[in-house]
């Protein structure tokens, strides 16, 4: 192996441990936690090595969300892969995203929640997140009809996006949680 390549793999190698870092902080103890200080003591590299990576604690914000778009990407692609039928793979899709809000409620805000500099709707969109958004489509596919697919498709991400928002914000009752996802699920699989 190659000096270079060496390099190039340590370096890399730093890079994932950052994000891994700042990720298990930020899920145990929320984005307020996650400091370059704090991640550097973690780590155990000087705040400069951090800051040769990433400009500073937004660009680590937004390179977690990149990862949990390919998360969440996976988790509906075999949501509705397995699935019994088109409406089957509307409920479970639906259910697939709200337990990943569920389940990992600080990189769900990294992605959709809080300011991090990622392009969304535009050519620069990142690959996952591309790629999550495929997969909602080809999920209400079968439903839309006449209308337009993307349109479609982004009533029902903001649907699911707005009732997880709003129940982990308490602003909604949480016993009626199934109910309202099952009236998104039935008004989106018609």
């Amino acid at each position: 192996m190659s000096t270079q390549a060496r390099r190039e793999r340590e370096r890399a190698e730093r890079e994932q441990a950052i994000i891994t870092a700042a990720r298990d902080l930020a899920l145990a103890e929320g984005w307020d936690a996650v400091t370059t200080r704090r991640l550097a003591a973690e780590i155990e590299y000087s705040q400069p090595v951090l800051y040769s990576h990433f400009k500073g604690k937004d660009a680590i914000m937004a390179a977690v969300a990149v990862e949990g778009f390919a998360e969440l990407a996976n988790a509906v692609a075999a949501a509705r892969a397995s699935a019994a039928g088109p409406r089957q793979a509307v409920a479970d899709v639906a259910a697939a995203y709200v337990a990943f809000a569920q389940q990992r409620p600080a990189i769900y805000d990294a992605m959709f929640t809080l300011a991090v500099d990622l392009p969304f709707a535009t050519q620069d969109v990142p690959t996952d997140l591309a790629r999550g958004f495929a997969e909602l489509s080809e999920t209400v596919r079968p439903f839309v009809g006449d209308g337009d697919l993307e349109t479609f498709t982004e009533t029902f991400w903001s649907g699911l996006h707005g009732l997880v928002t709003l129940m982990r914000s308490g602003r909604l009752r949480r016993p009626g949680h199934d109910r309202r996802l099952a009236v998104l699920v039935e008004r989106f699989s018609r």
